[in-house]
């Protein structure tokens, strides 16, 4: 056997489509907000960098995201543009979560572990899509 090659055979398209419907269904659960706000990611192809923009928030008592400065209901989608109160930038997943999540901690924009979870599951999608030139769609 190859010395770099795994004795392992890939999951079967059965599993693959079990675990597809796994994460589907995880997706529609309620998922309290992060009061210390939240993060557009993005790609920086011509700097080969992930870009996490970071927006505070207020919660309201429905649960919704509000503008801290108005209290307004921040919209998903067609929303206008908002000034990030931050942008973190990173070659990879790793260095872009540290950044996030280590130094001083009343610097972290995080505040809640499912957060902090959720982020680095889409900063390694990010970083995928970056080396593989692919696009790269925010969950």
């Amino acid at each position: 056997m190859h010395p770099t090659a795994s004795p392992y055979e890939p999951l079967s398209d059965e599993c693959l489509q079990a675990c597809a419907a796994l994460d589907a269904g995880l997706s529609n659960r309620f998922i309290a907000l992060d009061p210390a706000g939240y993060f557009l990611i993005k790609l920086d192809r011509a700097a080969g960098e992930l870009v996490a923009e970071h927006f505070g928030n207020g919660i309201n008592a429905k649960g919704l995201a509000t503008d801290p400065d108005t209290g307004e209901v921040i919209a998903c989608r067609g929303a206008g543009p908002r000034t990030p109160d931050a942008v973190y930038r990173g070659r990879t997943a790793k260095e872009l979560g540290i950044a996030l999540t280590e130094g001083e901690a009343s610097h972290h924009p995080l505040s809640r572990l499912d957060h902090a979870l959720y982020l680095g599951r889409e900063l390694q999608k990010a970083e995928r899509c970056l080396i593989e030139g692919s696009d790269y769609v925010q969950d």
